[in-house]
Protein backbone atom coordinates (compact mmCIF):
# COMPACT_ATOMS: atom_id res chain seq x y z
CA UNK A 1 0.00 0.00 0.00
CA UNK A 2 1.69 3.30 -0.91
CA UNK A 3 1.96 5.82 1.89
CA UNK A 4 -0.43 8.82 2.00
CA UNK A 5 1.31 12.09 2.46
CA UNK A 6 0.74 15.57 2.76
CA UNK A 7 2.79 16.39 -0.06
CA UNK A 8 4.30 19.72 2.39
CA UNK A 9 7.55 20.76 2.82
CA UNK A 10 6.73 21.56 6.60
CA UNK A 11 8.27 19.77 9.33
CA UNK A 12 4.39 19.54 11.04
CA UNK A 13 3.09 17.76 7.73
CA UNK A 14 6.22 15.56 7.18
CA UNK A 15 5.66 14.35 11.29
CA UNK A 16 2.31 13.58 10.07
CA UNK A 17 3.62 12.01 7.27
CA UNK A 18 5.25 9.58 9.23
CA UNK A 19 2.68 8.84 12.45
CA UNK A 20 -0.39 9.98 11.49
CA UNK A 21 -1.95 7.38 10.18
CA UNK A 22 -4.83 5.33 12.16
CA UNK A 23 -3.09 3.08 15.38
CA UNK A 24 0.38 4.71 14.62
CA UNK A 25 0.58 6.71 17.85
CA UNK A 26 -0.62 4.72 19.56
CA UNK A 27 1.73 1.79 19.19
CA UNK A 28 4.32 4.17 19.74
CA UNK A 29 2.86 4.82 22.54
CA UNK A 30 3.14 0.88 23.98
CA UNK A 31 6.60 0.97 22.98
CA UNK A 32 7.70 4.43 24.70
CA UNK A 33 7.53 1.61 28.41
CA UNK A 34 9.82 -0.39 26.83
CA UNK A 35 10.70 -3.35 23.83
CA UNK A 36 7.02 -5.74 23.33
CA UNK A 37 6.70 -8.89 21.79
CA UNK A 38 3.97 -9.06 18.84
CA UNK A 39 1.73 -10.74 21.27
CA UNK A 40 1.82 -8.08 23.68
CA UNK A 41 1.49 -5.22 21.09
CA UNK A 42 -1.82 -7.25 20.30
CA UNK A 43 -2.88 -7.59 23.85
CA UNK A 44 -2.32 -3.60 24.84
CA UNK A 45 -4.34 -2.49 21.56
CA UNK A 46 -7.49 -4.41 21.40
CA UNK A 47 -9.36 -3.71 18.41
CA UNK A 48 -6.26 -3.42 16.04
CA UNK A 49 -5.88 -6.51 13.55
CA UNK A 50 -3.06 -8.99 13.35
CA UNK A 51 -2.19 -7.80 9.45
CA UNK A 52 -2.73 -4.09 10.66
CA UNK A 53 -0.24 -4.16 13.14
CA UNK A 54 2.23 -6.36 11.30
CA UNK A 55 2.11 -3.56 8.23
CA UNK A 56 2.50 -0.53 11.14
CA UNK A 57 5.50 -2.17 12.77
CA UNK A 58 7.20 -2.56 9.24
CA UNK A 59 6.07 1.01 8.55
CA UNK A 60 7.65 2.08 11.64
CA UNK A 61 10.52 -0.09 10.80
CA UNK A 62 11.41 1.17 7.32
CA UNK A 63 11.07 4.76 8.64
CA UNK A 64 13.72 4.45 11.27
CA UNK A 65 11.45 4.69 14.28
CA UNK A 66 11.16 1.23 15.50
CA UNK A 67 13.79 -1.96 14.69
CA UNK A 68 13.38 -5.57 16.03
CA UNK A 69 15.72 -6.76 19.00
CA UNK A 70 15.66 -10.07 20.72
CA UNK A 71 14.32 -9.85 24.90
CA UNK A 72 17.66 -11.14 26.94
CA UNK A 73 17.44 -14.00 28.99
CA UNK A 74 15.05 -15.39 30.29
CA UNK A 75 12.81 -14.61 27.72
CA UNK A 76 14.86 -15.18 24.56
CA UNK A 77 12.25 -13.76 22.16
CA UNK A 78 11.58 -11.43 19.30
CA UNK A 79 10.83 -8.26 20.09
CA UNK A 80 10.13 -4.12 18.76
CA UNK A 81 11.92 -1.27 20.35
CA UNK A 82 11.85 2.31 19.82
CA UNK A 83 15.45 4.08 17.87
CA UNK A 84 16.67 7.04 19.26
CA UNK A 85 14.01 9.17 17.10
CA UNK A 86 11.40 6.89 18.02
CA UNK A 87 12.02 7.50 21.65
CA UNK A 88 12.07 11.10 21.16
CA UNK A 89 8.36 11.26 20.28
CA UNK A 90 7.72 10.65 24.43
CA UNK A 91 7.01 14.77 24.49
CA UNK A 92 4.84 15.15 22.53
CA UNK A 93 3.03 12.13 23.11
CA UNK A 94 3.25 12.84 26.70
CA UNK A 95 1.80 16.24 25.79
CA UNK A 96 -1.24 15.09 23.70
CA UNK A 97 -1.96 13.15 27.10
CA UNK A 98 -1.79 15.81 29.15
CA UNK A 99 -4.31 18.04 26.51
CA UNK A 100 -6.56 14.90 26.59
CA UNK A 101 -6.60 14.64 30.28
CA UNK A 102 -7.95 18.42 30.28
CA UNK A 103 -9.70 18.87 26.99
CA UNK A 104 -10.93 15.03 25.98
CA UNK A 105 -11.37 12.53 28.37
CA UNK A 106 -15.13 13.29 30.16
CA UNK A 107 -17.12 9.76 31.21
CA UNK A 108 -16.10 6.73 30.18
CA UNK A 109 -18.16 5.15 27.23
CA UNK A 110 -19.22 1.73 27.89
CA UNK A 111 -17.43 0.73 24.16
CA UNK A 112 -13.78 1.71 26.11
CA UNK A 113 -11.73 -0.39 27.01
CA UNK A 114 -8.97 0.67 29.51
CA UNK A 115 -5.46 -1.31 30.17
CA UNK A 116 -3.62 -0.59 33.28
CA UNK A 117 -0.64 -0.68 31.68
CA UNK A 118 -1.53 3.14 30.27
CA UNK A 119 -1.18 4.47 33.28
CA UNK A 120 2.58 4.09 33.02
CA UNK A 121 2.31 7.11 31.15
CA UNK A 122 -0.06 9.02 32.66
CA UNK A 123 2.41 8.92 35.86
CA UNK A 124 4.98 10.39 33.58
CA UNK A 125 2.35 13.09 31.65
CA UNK A 126 1.33 14.09 35.40
CA UNK A 127 4.22 14.40 37.38
CA UNK A 128 5.46 17.30 38.99
CA UNK A 129 8.61 17.82 39.68
CA UNK A 130 8.59 20.27 41.76
CA UNK A 131 6.50 18.32 44.26
CA UNK A 132 9.04 16.15 44.01
CA UNK A 133 12.62 17.49 44.88
CA UNK A 134 14.51 15.81 47.40
CA UNK A 135 12.39 13.06 47.21
CA UNK A 136 14.14 9.58 46.56
CA UNK A 137 11.71 6.31 46.62
CA UNK A 138 10.09 3.81 44.46
CA UNK A 139 6.61 3.45 44.29
CA UNK A 140 4.41 0.11 43.33
CA UNK A 141 1.17 0.55 41.85
CA UNK A 142 -1.00 -2.51 41.63
CA UNK A 143 -4.28 -2.37 39.29
CA UNK A 144 -6.72 -5.20 39.91
CA UNK A 145 -2.92 -7.29 39.87
CA UNK A 146 -1.68 -5.81 37.10
CA UNK A 147 1.60 -4.40 38.73
CA UNK A 148 3.84 -1.19 37.39
CA UNK A 149 6.56 1.22 39.06
CA UNK A 150 7.62 4.39 39.63
CA UNK A 151 10.91 5.57 40.53
CA UNK A 152 11.11 8.90 41.67
CA UNK A 153 14.80 10.46 42.37
CA UNK A 154 14.76 14.50 43.14
CA UNK A 155 12.52 15.78 40.82
CA UNK A 156 13.07 12.86 37.92
CA UNK A 157 10.82 9.83 37.54
CA UNK A 158 11.31 6.10 35.48
CA UNK A 159 7.74 4.68 35.46
CA UNK A 160 7.95 1.00 34.24
CA UNK A 161 5.76 -2.34 33.33
CA UNK A 162 6.01 -4.86 36.78
CA UNK A 163 6.87 -4.83 40.10
CA UNK A 164 9.60 -3.00 41.76
CA UNK A 165 12.42 -4.79 43.22
CA UNK A 166 12.15 -2.91 46.79
CA UNK A 167 9.54 -0.88 46.69
CA UNK A 168 9.35 2.15 49.36
CA UNK A 169 5.64 2.35 48.90
CA UNK A 170 2.58 0.04 47.39
CA UNK A 171 -0.84 1.47 46.58
CA UNK A 172 -3.08 -1.56 45.59
CA UNK A 173 -6.22 -0.71 43.95
CA UNK A 174 -9.02 -1.81 41.68
CA UNK A 175 -9.17 -0.44 38.13
CA UNK A 176 -13.09 1.56 39.14
CA UNK A 177 -11.09 3.43 42.18
CA UNK A 178 -7.91 4.12 40.24
CA UNK A 179 -10.04 5.83 37.59
CA UNK A 180 -12.42 7.19 39.81
CA UNK A 181 -9.08 8.42 41.85
CA UNK A 182 -7.57 9.95 38.58
CA UNK A 183 -10.18 11.43 35.91
CA UNK A 184 -13.14 12.46 39.04
CA UNK A 185 -11.05 13.91 41.69
CA UNK A 186 -11.47 10.85 44.17
CA UNK A 187 -8.54 11.27 46.95
CA UNK A 188 -6.57 8.08 47.31
CA UNK A 189 -7.61 8.24 51.26
CA UNK A 190 -10.83 7.82 50.04
CA UNK A 191 -10.64 4.87 48.13
CA UNK A 192 -8.67 3.51 50.91
CA UNK A 193 -11.32 4.18 53.26
CA UNK A 194 -13.91 2.51 51.28
CA UNK A 195 -11.94 -0.54 51.09
CA UNK A 196 -11.00 -0.19 47.13
CA UNK A 197 -7.46 0.57 47.99
CA UNK A 198 -4.72 -0.45 50.02
CA UNK A 199 -1.35 1.27 50.85
CA UNK A 200 1.78 0.21 52.56
CA UNK A 201 4.96 0.73 53.38
CA UNK A 202 7.23 4.07 54.29
CA UNK A 203 5.12 6.29 55.83
CA UNK A 204 7.26 10.13 54.23
CA UNK A 205 6.58 8.50 50.81
CA UNK A 206 3.22 7.64 51.30
CA UNK A 207 2.80 11.08 52.48
CA UNK A 208 4.08 13.27 49.19
CA UNK A 209 2.58 10.75 46.84
CA UNK A 210 -1.06 12.87 46.25
CA UNK A 211 1.30 15.35 45.86
CA UNK A 212 3.85 14.39 43.16
CA UNK A 213 1.59 13.96 40.50
CA UNK A 214 -0.94 17.46 39.30
CA UNK A 215 -3.71 16.70 36.90
CA UNK A 216 -5.15 19.02 34.83
CA UNK A 217 -8.71 20.64 35.74
CA UNK A 218 -11.13 18.70 32.98
CA UNK A 219 -12.57 21.67 30.73
CA UNK A 220 -15.69 21.53 28.42
CA UNK A 221 -14.35 22.15 24.71
CA UNK A 222 -17.92 23.51 24.13
CA UNK A 223 -17.78 26.76 26.56
CA UNK A 224 -17.76 29.84 25.65
CA UNK A 225 -14.13 31.81 25.28
CA UNK A 226 -13.24 34.33 27.65
CA UNK A 227 -14.45 37.30 26.34
CA UNK A 228 -16.04 36.14 23.24
CA UNK A 229 -19.67 37.81 22.57
CA UNK A 230 -22.82 36.09 21.01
Amino acid sequence: MEQRTYSQYCATARTLDLVGERWTLLLIRELLTGPKRFGDLQAGLRGLGTGLLAARLKHLEREGLAHKITLPPPARTPAYALTEAGAELAAPILALARWGMKWAMGDRLATETFHPGWAVLGLRACFDAGAAAGLHAVYEFRIDGEPFHARVADGTIEALHGPAQNPDAVVTITEDAFLRVTGQGLPLAGAVESGAASVSGDGEALRRLPRLFRLPSPRNRSQEAPGAHP
